[in-house]
């Protein structure tokens, strides 16, 4: 488990780092995005954190019940959705309508870390076949 907890953390923090800063780096320079409603800092928080919260649970029930990472992961998914809405919620609510570069802002690194997710539950799944079939 943590062989498992380590790797996630060595691949996955300098991710974030280095999509927090290609993104800063493309916002300043090709938009005038100077009044986010968000600040790009707390969105790449938000995705870091529940990234780590989802890859340890998947950890964990890959090694309690192994034959249910699966739907593990999709659970999992559908709470990252809700968590997304509710953090969004005030951004939705707002009077003057939704600013779609802040949504883009939003959900481009939200499909990235998705992608991750899938990646890294993917080879929890194969690991576990290995291990299960010896």
């Amino acid at each position: 488990m943590k062989k498992e907890f380590f790797f996630v953390l060595k691949t996955l923090i300098p991710l974030t780092i280095i999509l927090f800063f290609s993104h800063k780096f493309i916002i300043s320079n090709y938009s005038n995005y100077n009044e986010a409603f968000y600040k790009i800092e707390s969105i790449y928080i938000f995705h870091l954190l529940v990234t780590l919260i989802i890859c340890l649970s998947l950890i964990l029930v890959k090694n309690s019940f192994y034959d249910k990472t699966g739907f593990a992961f999709m659970t999992l998914s559908v709470l990252k959705m809700l968590a997304s809405i509710l953090f969004l919620l005030p951004l939705i609510q707002q009077e003057y309508g939704i600013p779609m570069l802040d949504i883009a802002t939003f959900f481009i690194p939200y499909f990235i870390f998705l992608f991750y997710e899938i990646i890294f539950s993917i080879s929890l799944l194969k690991s576990e076949k290995k291990s299960h079939l010896k």
